[in-house]
């Protein structure tokens, strides 16, 4: 019976083909296309990225892990042994790299896509994919520069006001603000505090505003908050 089952299992195995020759000439030349691609994602990444930390250090790995996976998959794809085990060893490692912004793991799993596609030998799906997926970014992302809006909780403290002074505060908000509306209004002990939401066009206008209050009122205290904690005065 031991040998019936020997005698089936060496029948078995040699049925089971993988590509053990590989062109070193194909190799380098996906390699080159691997890194091609790669610098243009660094450079999309670095332009059109929306990534509030440094786009252009983060973009320096997306070659060496394009390439990296490239290589591992042209190595593995040629070998049972080698593919069972690449799953036992991934079965053990854990990233511990901290991924602030969702937007970072996009282009992460993008450079590896241009890895497993080259590494794969699918060159011209590899090719075509990216160019799709690279071109839906630009696009996303000059459409999203074109009708950027901040919403802000703007708090006023402002001693010893009257309703000329608060009407002219108003006058001036409306003026920089596309959209306006009064949260809370109170007037105690001689100081006006206010609350305010406002929906401003970029960073510039709320500058603006800031100046032209303190400008025409010293003592006024002001604080912009929002949920992407653009800036606190």
């Amino acid at each position: 019976m031991h040998q019936s089952l020997f005698n089936l299992f060496a029948n078995t195995v040699p049925n089971i083909s993988f590509e053990n020759n590989i062109s070193v000439l194909g190799f380098i030349t996906n390699l080159i296309i691997t890194l091609t691609l790669s610098l243009f994602l660094s450079y999309i990444y670095t332009k059109f990225g929306r990534s509030l930390s440094n786009r252009r250090e983060f973009s320096l790995n997306f070659s060496p892990m394009s390439m990296t996976t490239m290589v591992i998959i042209t190595i593995v794809k040629s070998s049972l042994a080698l593919s069972l085990g690449l799953v036992g060893a991934l079965s053990i490692v854990r990233f511990r790299t901290a991924i602030k912004e969702p937007e970072e793991l996009v282009y992460l799993f993008l450079s590896i896509a241009i890895g497993l596609g080259l590494g794969a030998n699918q060159t011209i799906i590899t090719i075509i994919g990216f160019i799709v997926i690279v071109s839906y970014l630009i696009v996303r992302s000059r459409y999203m520069k074109r009708s950027e809006v901040s919403y802000m909780n703007l708090v006023i403290t402002y001693p010893a006001p009257n309703q000329e002074d608060f009407e002219n505060i108003i006058e001036i908000l409306s003026s920089y603000c596309s959209k306006l509306n009064l949260k809370r209004l109170s007037d105690n002990t001689g100081q006006l505090e206010a609350q305010l939401r406002l929906e401003v066009t970029n960073f510039k206008r709320m500058i603006e505003i800031r100046n032209k209050l303190n400008s025409r009122y010293p003592n006024i205290n002001l604080n912009f908050v929002d949920t992407s904690e653009i800036a606190t005065y």
